[in-house]
C-alpha cells in the first residue's frame, strides 16, 4: 500500500508538471523624484489563493527585472517594494510567454493621495543590512533556524554548523537584537525553531559600542539578527528528546523558553554517550558526531562559542546543562546573562609510529598511550548595556569561570635508529588534578559629542587566571649504548600558575568632513603578569612521602609584558568607498624573574612600528571588494626566553634563549563578493599572504648515539604563508518543486618554514591544492540527494639532500540524501568514503562511513519517533598521516563505533497573544 501510494504521489507531480506553463516578465523600475533607475528594488510574485511567494529578483543598475518560472494559476499578483517607495502593486493575467511590463515608475512613500498595498517582499536590501522574510522560504517539516538559513539565497551552512553570507563568515548570531546563550551561533541554530521567526537580519558585526557611535564594523564578519514575531513574544515554547541505543550508547536533551515581550528566560540540558553536545536537538540528523574516514579523526571534544564540552579525543561521556536571561531594567538598562555547567568524561587510545628525518640520519619511534580524562567547567556571563540619553552608553561585560580536571595517563614509548636497533624506551604514568579560577571584565564608556559624527571613548579589560594542580608523576626511562643510563621517577610536583592582565584604551574621533572622514586619536596601556611556580618533590622511602625537593625539576619565575602604545590615524566613509589607516608606535618591555635562579634574570626593551589598514568599496548590492593590510609584532614566549635547562623530560632538554627579538608580521588581505540575485549565482575569491621577520623557531640537536634532542630557540627572516581560494554556486530551477544547485569550491596554499636540523639551516616549501565538487538536487517534499567529492594534494620540497621532496593526496567523496514520501516520514542517509593511499602499512588506508535515520512525525509535526544507525558500514576509523618540517607520523586512535539508536522528540508552543498551543507553522509552495 505504501508503495502504491508513492507512486501515485509521483504521477500526480508530474500532471501537474504537465499543467504548467511557463513565463517571463520584464520591466524596468524609475524612481519618480529623481527618474533615476532604481537598483536593488525586489520584484516578486504571489499566488491569488494564498498569498505564498512564487519566485523573487532584483533589479540591476538600470532598473531592470527579469523574472522567471512556470506556474498552473491563472494569474498571479506582481508586486515591487524598495525602502522608502511604496509598494507597486498589479494582477497578472499568465496568458503568454513573455511579459513586458514597459517602465514603472515608484512614487515616494511620503506623498499623500496614494493607496498603499500592503505586502512583505521575501527580500529587502537597505544601505548596511540584508533583510529576508522567513514565511517566503520553504523549509521541511520539524525546522528549525539552521534549516531554514540554508534555504536563504547566499548563505551557506557546512556540516559543522558554520555560517555564511555571501562569502562572509557569521560569527554572532543574535535574537531580537540581544545574545541568546552568549552569542553561540550553534545553540540558537540548532535549537529554534523557524515558526517563531519573523525576519532574519543580515548586518556587519560590531560592538556595541561601534553601533552606537557608528563606527565601521568587521566588514569581514557578519552578525545574523532574529526577529521574533510580534505575537510571539509572549509565551512558553521549548522541546525535550530522549533515546536509547546497542552499546549502552544514549541521549536525552530538554529545552524551555519563556518570553514575556522584553524578559527572556531559557533553560537546556543533556547528555549522551555519543561525542555529542548534550542539548543538540537533531532528530533528523544532528545528533551524529562527524566522524570516521581516514582523512579526519573522531574527537570525543567539542568547543561552541569558547565554552568547552567534552574532554579529548576518543569516546566522551557528556552532561550540560544552562539558563540564559535577557531583560530590560527601566527604561536605559538592557541586561543579559547566561550560566552553563558541563561535566565530561572521556577515554582514548593513541597508537602511532613516526619517522624523523636528520640531516645525516633518520630515526624511528613507537608509541602507545591510554588516557582517561574526566572535567567539570562552571561558567557565568554579564552584560548591562545602560544609555543615560542618547549621546552616553556604558557596556559592562564581567564573566565568571571555574572548572576542575583529572586526568589518568600511560604510555610507552621506543626509539629506534635506521639500522633499526632499540636505543632508548620509556614507560610514563601520570595522575594530574588541577583547578582553574577565571574572571574578567569589559568596560566600555562612549560620549557621542554633537551630531558630526564625533566621539570620545574610554574602554578598560582586566582578567584573572589562577591555576593549581597536583601532579603524581612514575616513570621509567631507558638509554642504551656505550653509556646506558636507567633513570626512575617517582615525584609529585605542586603546581601553581596565575595570569593577570589589565588593558586601558582611550579613543577620540575628530570629524574633518562630517559623517565622513575622520581623525582617530588612540592611546593604549596593557600590563599582562604569569606567575608560573612548580615544586617538585621526589619519593623518600625512609618517611615514605614527597619530601626531597628536586631543585632541577622546580621552577618559580614571574613574566611581565609591558605596552605603552600611542597611535593616530584617518578614516573615510562614504556611500560605496570606506578606508581607514592606523598607525601606531609599541613601546614594550619584557621581563622575566626567576625566584630559583636569578642569574637567569631578564629585562628587555623593544620599539616597534604597528599599523593596519583597510579599503572597502561596494559596487552595488551585488558585490563589493575589500583590501587589508596590517603590521604587528609578537613577543617571545616565557619558556623560549628563559636560559636555564628544562629536564622535566629525560630524553627532550629545552634551553630558552633570553636574547630573543620579537617577530614581526606583515600581513595582506583582499578579497571579492558577488552574488547575482537575478541569476542565483554567487562568487567569492580571496587572497592572503603573511611575511615573518624574527620569527621564533626551534633549534634541536639530536646526540647520534643516545638520540636524546637538546632544542633551544633562534629568530629566523623569511618564512612566509600564500593562500587563495574561489568558491561558486549556482541554482538551476527545472520547475516549481525541482532545483539543481552546483557548488565548487578550491583552496590553494602555499609556505615557506626556515628551520635547523641538527645544526643545518634549511628551508621547506609546502604546496597544497584542494577542490571540492557539489551537485544538490532539490525536489521540493519528494527527495533531496547532494553528492560531492573533494581532492587534496600536497607537495613538500627541501633545500638540502638530506631531505626528499614528499608527496600527499587524499580523497574525499559523499552523497547526502533525503526522502519525504510517504507522508510524515522522513529518510536521511549520509555516506562518506575516504581514501589515503600514503598511509603506512598496518593503518587503514580507506573507510567507507555511512550515517542513516528514519524519522515519523506525530501529533502534526510536534512530536517525531526516530531509528538512527551510526556507522552502518562498521568501517568508522581515524587513521592520519601528518608531515612536518622533519618527520612524517601515522597516528589512529580510539573512535566512536556502530549503533542503532532509537529515540523520540516532543516539541510544544503556547507562543502567541491568545497563549493557544499551535504546531510546527510549516509553509510550502506549489
Amino acid at each position: 500500500m505504501k508503495k502504491l501510494s508513492l507512486v501515485f504521489a509521483i504521477l500526480l507531480a508530474l500532471q501537474s508538471f504537465s499543467q504548467e506553463k511557463s513565463f517571463e516578465i520584464t520591466g524596468t523600475l524609475k524612481a519618480e523624484d529623481t527618474e533615476l533607475p532604481l537598483e536593488s528594488a525586489t520584484v516578486y510574485l504571489e499566488r491569488v489563493k494564498d498569498s505564498s511567494v512564487v519566485t523573487y529578483t532584483i533589479t540591476d543598475k538600470n532598473g531592470k527585472f527579469k523574472i522567471e518560472n512556470s506556474t498552473y494559476d491563472k494569474s498571479l499578483n506582481f508586486y515591487v517594494s524598495y525602502v522608502g517607495y511604496k509598494t507597486y502593486f498589479k494582477e497578472i493575467v499568465i496568458d503568454k510567454d513573455k511579459i513586458d511590463l514597459g517602465t514603472i515608475v515608484m512614487p515616494l512613500d511620503n506623498q499623500l493621495g496614494e493607496v498603499l498595498v500592503k505586502s512583505t517582499a521575501p527580500i529587502t536590501i537597505k544601505k548596511d543590512t540584508l533583510e529576508f522574510n522567513v514565511k517566503s522560504f520553504k523549509t521541511k517539516k520539524d525546522a528549525n533556524v539552521e534549516d531554514l538559513l540554508k534555504q536563504l539565497p547566499g548563505v551557506e551552512v557546512d556540516e559543522e554548523g558554520n555560517i555564511t553570507v555571501n562569502g562572509k563568515s557569521v560569527n554572532k548570531i543574535l535574537v531580537n537584537g540581544k545574545p541568546f546563550f552568549g552569542d553561540d551561533p550553534t545553540i540558537t541554530t540548532k535549537n529554534l525553531t523557524k515558526d517563531i521567526i519573523e525576519k532574519i537580519q543580515v548586518v556587519d558585526t560590531k560592538t556595541k559600542s561601534e553601533a552606537f557611535t557608528g563606527e565601521e564594523g568587521d566588514k569581514e564578519n557578519k552578525t545574523i539578527n532574529l526577529t521574533i514575531k510580534e505575537e510571539n513574544n509572549k509565551g512558553v515554547f521549548g522541546r525535550v528528546s530522549a533515546g536509547v541505543g546497542t552499546d549502552e550508547r544514549y541521549e536525552f536533551a530538554g529545552m524551555i523558553n519563556l518570553f514575556d515581550n522584553d524578559r527572556r528566560i531559557s533553560v537546556l540540558a543533556g547528555g549522551n554517550n555519543t561525542n555529542t553536545p548534550g542539548f543538540s536537538f537533531g532528530e533528523i540528523s544532528k545528533m551524529f558526531g562527524r566522524g570516521g574516514g581516514v582523512s579526519f579523526s573522531s574527537n570525543g571534544s567539542f568547543t561552541l562559542g569558547g565554552r568547552s564540552f567534552g574532554g579529548g579525543e576518543g569516546i566522551t561521556t557528556s552532561q550540560n546543562a544552562g539558563v540564559n536571561y535577557a531583560d530590560i531594567i527601566g527604561e536605559k538598562t538592557d541586561v543579559s546573562a547566561d550560566y552553563f555547567f558541563s561535566s565530561s568524561n572521556s577515554e582514548n587510545e593513541t597508537s602511532s609510529e613516526r619517522e624523523t628525518i636528520l640531516s645525516d640520519s633518520r630515526f624511528f619511534t613507537n608509541s602507545n598511550s591510554k588516557s582517561d580524562n574526566d572535567t567539570d567547567n562552571h561558567s557565568f556571563n554579564l552584560e548591562f548595556e545602560i544609555e543615560t540619553d542618547s549621546t552616553f552608553q556604558i557596556n559592562i561585560e564581567p564573566s565568571f569561570g571555574y572548572s576542575t580536571s583529572r586526568t589518568r595517563y600511560r604510555s610507552y614509548e621506543e626509539t629506534l635508529d635506521e639500522d633499526l636497533l632499540l636505543t632508548n624506551q620509556s614507560n610514563v604514568n601520570s595522575n594530574v588534578e588541577s583547578a582553574v579560577r577565571r574572571f574578567s571584565n569589559q568596560i566600555s564608556v562612549t560620549k557621542r559629542l554633537g551630531n558630526k559624527g564625533a566621539f570620545i571613548k574610554a574602554e578598560l579589560e582586566t582578567s584573572i587566571n589562577q591555576q593549581d594542580s597536583d601532579d603524581y608523576l612514575d616513570s621509567n626511562t631507558e638509554v642504551f649504548g656505550s653509556n646506558p643510563e636507567n633513570i626512575d621517577r617517582n615525584q609529585f610536583t605542586d603546581g601553581e600558575k596565575n595570569s593577570y592582565g589589565i588593558s586601558t584604551e582611550l579613543s577620540y574621533r575628530l570629524p574633518i568632513i562630517t559623517k565622513k572622514f575622520f581623525l582617530n586619536l588612540e592611546y593604549k596601556y596593557a600590563r599582562d603578569k604569569d606567575k608560573n611556580r612548580e615544586s617538585t618533590f621526589d619519593f623518600d622511602d625512609g618517611t615514605q612521602s614527597f619530601t626531597d625537593f628536586n631543585t632541577d625539576l622546580s621552577t618559580d619565575f614571574q613574566y611581565t609584558d609591558y605596552r605603552s602604545i600611542p597611535s593616530a590615524g584617518l578614516s573615510y566613509r562614504g556611500e560605496k568607498l570606506s578606508t581607514s589607516f592606523n598607525l601606531g608606535y609599541n613601546m614594550r618591555t619584557l621581563k622575566n624573574e626567576d625566584l630559583l635562579r636569578p642569574q637567569f634574570n631578564v629585562e628587555r626593551d623593544f620599539e616597534n612600528i604597528e599599523a593596519n589598514s583597510y579599503i572597502s568599496y561596494t559596487f552595488s548590492p551585488k558585490s563589493s571588494i575589500y583590501i587589508n593590510y596590517w603590521l604587528e609584532n609578537e613577543p617571545p614566549g616565557l619558556r623560549q626566553l628563559q636560559a636555564f635547562e628544562d629536564v622535566s623530560n629525560p630524553l627532550q632538554t629545552v634551553i630558552g634563549n633570553p636574547n630573543l627579538e620579537p617577530s614581526n608580521r606583515h600581513s595582506f588581505y583582499a578579497g571579492y563578493n558577488g552574488f547575482d540575485w537575478q541569476k542565483r549565482t554567487g562568487f567569492y575569491v580571496g587572497i592572503n599572504a603573511s611575511i615573518s621577520d624574527n620569527q621564533v623557531v626551534s633549534k634541536t640537536i639530536v646526540d647520534p648515539e643516545t638520540l636524546k634532542r637538546t632544542t633551544t630557540y633562534v629568530n629566523v627572516d623569511g618564512n612566509y604563508n600564500i593562500g587563495a581560494w574561489a568558491n561558486y554556486n549556482k541554482d538551476f530551477k527545472i520547475d516549481t518543486l525541482r532545483t539543481i544547485k552546483l557548488k565548487f569550491r578550491a583552496s590553494y596554499n602555499s609556505s615557506k618554514t626556515l628551520n635547523f636540523n641538527n645544526d643545518v639551516k634549511y628551508a621547506s616549501t609546502s604546496d597544497r591544492i584542494s577542490p571540492r565538487l557539489g551537485i544538490d538536487f532539490i525536489w521540493d517534499k519528494v527527495l533531496e540527494f547532494k553528492p560531492y567529492y573533494q581532492i587534496s594534494y600536497t607537495n613538500t620540497a627541501y633545500d638540502i639532500e638530506a631531505f626528499d621532496n614528499r608527496q600527499f593526496t587524499s580523497h574525499n567523496a559523499g552523497v547526502r540524501t533525503a526522502t519525504f514520501l510517504p507522508k510524515n516520514f522522513e529518510w536521511r542517509n549520509d555516506v562518506n568514503f575516504n581514501y589515503n593511499p600514503n598511509v603506512a602499512d598496518g593503518f587503514q588506508k580507506s573507510a567507507w562511513f555511512w550515517n542513516s535515520t528514519l524519522a515519523y512525525s506525530m501529533f502534526k509535526d510536534k512530536a517525531i519517533i526516530t531509528l538512527k544507525v551510526y556507522d552502518l558500514l562498521n568501517q568508522n576509523t581515524n587513521a592520519r598521516r601528518i608531515a612536518t618540517q622533519d618527520y612524517i607520523e601515522d597516528r589512529q586512535s580510539t573512535v566512536l563505533r556502530q549503533y542503532f539508536m532509537l529515540s523520540l522528540s516532543y516539541k510544544f508552543n503556547s507562543l502567541g497573544s491568545k497563549g493557544e498551543t499551535r504546531g510546527s507553522d510549516m509553509i510550502y509552495f506549489d
